[in-house]
C-alpha cells in the first residue's frame, strides 16, 4: 500500500525510498515486530479467558507435557494478523504473486482455526476430521498452483526447475499442480507436525521463511539471476517482504512462546506458515530446494509416516514415539536440547540451501 506514495516522488525524496524492495521489506519487518508486541498479551488474555482449560493435552504423550495443561492455543492468529497486516502495507498490491500467498497462508489459517477451535470447545485433542483437513488443503493448493502457472513466465510455466544444475528445467505440465499440491500441502502438513515444544516450529519456520525471502530477491532481479544462473521469475522478489513481515511476526510471537510457553501457535500458525513457505517455494521455482532448507520438517514428516507403515506392517515402533523430537524427549533429552539443536540443523540446513544459488 505504502508504495504508491512513490507517486509523490520528484526522484530524490524520501517517498523515492519506497520504490526500493529492501526499504519495504525492513519496514514490513518493524511493523509486523511492532505488531506482535503490542497485542500479543491482550490477544493471549482474551485466547486464555475463552479457552478456560486451554489446548487438550495428548493422554499418550511424554509425560512432561502434563505440566503445559491449561496455556492457550491459536497463538497463530497473533503471527498471521503481523504477517498479513505488514505485508498489505509493505508489499505491491498490484503483484500477484503476493496475492497468491496471502490466499495460501490464511487460506490454512482458516482450516486450522476451526481445527483448534473444534479441539477447544470439545476439549480434545481430535479436531477437523483428517480427511476433510486433506480435501481443503488439496483444494488450496490445486488453487495456488495453477494460480502460479498462470502467473509464471511461459518459459517456465508448469516447468521443474532443478537446484545445482545450470538452465536444466523439467517440462510437468499438466503434472505439475499435482506437484505443486504436494509441495504446498506437504509443507503445511510438515510444519504442523514439527509444532510440538516450545518454541521448536517457530524458528525453523522463521530461518526457512527467510532463506526463501533471500532467494526470492535473487530470483526477481536480471542482474542478479544473470550473475548466479538461476531462471528469472518477474515480480518475484515482492516475496522478501512477506518473508520479512514472517520474520517479524514470528519474533514478536516468539516473544510469548518460549518455554515455559505463554501460548501455543496451534494448527492455525503451523498450517498457515507451512502452506506459506510451500507457496512461496511454488512462486520462485525453488521446490526443490524447499525441501532442503525445511529439511527439519521433512525428517519430522518422514519420522511419522515411518513409525505408521512399520507399526501397522511388524506390530513394533521404529522411534519411541514420533514425530522424531518426543523420541528424542523419551530418551531423556530436555526440552530446551531439543529445541535449540534443532534450530541450529535448521540454520546448517539455510546455509545449504543458500549454497545452491551459486553451485553450477
Amino acid at each position: 500500500m505504502l508504495y504508491w506514495l512513490t507517486a509523490l516522488s520528484d526522484g530524490g525524496d524520501v517517498f523515492n525510498l519506497f520504490r526500493y524492495i529492501t526499504f519495504r521489506a525492513g519496514g514490513a519487518f518493524l511493523t509486523a515486530l511492532v505488531f506482535g508486541f503490542l497485542f500479543g498479551r491482550p490477544l493471549i488474555a482474551v485466547l486464555r479467558r475463552r479457552q478456560g482449560k486451554g489446548q487438550p493435552i495428548r493422554g499418550d504423550g511424554p509425560e512432561g507435557h502434563f505440566a503445559k495443561a491449561g496455556t492457550p492455543t491459536m497463538g497463530g492468529l497473533l503471527i498471521v494478523g503481523a504477517l498479513v497486516t505488514a505485508t498489505l502495507l509493505w508489499a505491491r498490491l498490484d503483484n500477484p504473486f503476493v496475492w497468491l500467498v496471502l490466499f495460501v497462508t490464511l487460506s490454512f489459517a482458516a482450516i486450522g482455526f476451526a481445527d483448534d477451535y473444534a479441539k477447544v470447545s470439545k476439549q480434545t485433542s481430535s479436531g477437523v476430521p483428517g480427511k476433510l483437513r486433506m480435501l481443503l488443503g488439496i483444494v488450496i493448493a490445486v488453487i495456488a498452483s495453477a494460480w502460479a502457472a498462470q502467473v509464471h513466465p511461459p518459459e517456465l510455466a508448469g516447468q521443474l526447475a532443478l537446484p545445482v544444475f545450470k538452465n536444466t528445467l523439467i517440462d510437468l505440465g499438466y503434472f505439475y499442480i499435482p506437484f505443486g499440491v504436494v509441495v504446498i500441502v506437504g509443507a503445511a502438513n510438515a510444519v504442523n507436525l514439527t509444532d510440538g515444544l516450545d518454541g521448536l516450529a517457530i524458528m525453523p519456520v522463521m530461518i526457512a521463511g527467510s532463506t526463501l525471502g533471500v532467494i526470492a530477491y535473487a530470483v526477481g532481479r536480471v542482474d542478479f539471476t544473470e550473475y548466479l544462473d538461476v531462471h528469472y521469475v518477474p515480480g518475484s522478489g515482492e516475496m522478501l517482504i512477506f518473508a520479512a513481515a514472517l520474520f517479524g511476526g514470528g519474533l514478536g510471537f516468539l516473544w510469548y512462546n518460549a518455554p515455559p510457553a505463554a501460548v501455543f501457535m496451534g494448527d492455525t500458525g503451523s498450517l498457515a506458515l507451512g502452506g506459506a513457505l510451500g507457496a512461496i517455494a511454488v512462486v520462485t521455482k525453488h521446490e526443490l530446494v524447499l525441501a532442503v532448507v525445511g529439511g527439519l520438517f521433512v525428517v519430522e514428516a518422514l519420522s511419522v509416516i515411518i513409525q505408521v507403515l512399520y507399526f501397522k506392517r511388524t506390530g513394533k515402533r521404529v522411534f519411541l514415539m514420533a514425530p522424531i523430537h518426543h523420541h528424542y524427549e523419551k530418551q531423556g533429552w530436555s526440552e530446551p536440547q531439543i529445541v535449540i539443536r534443532f534450530w541450529i540443523i535448521s540454520l546448517i540446513l539455510a546455509m545449504i540451501g543458500l549454497a545452491t544459488l551459486k553451485v553450477r
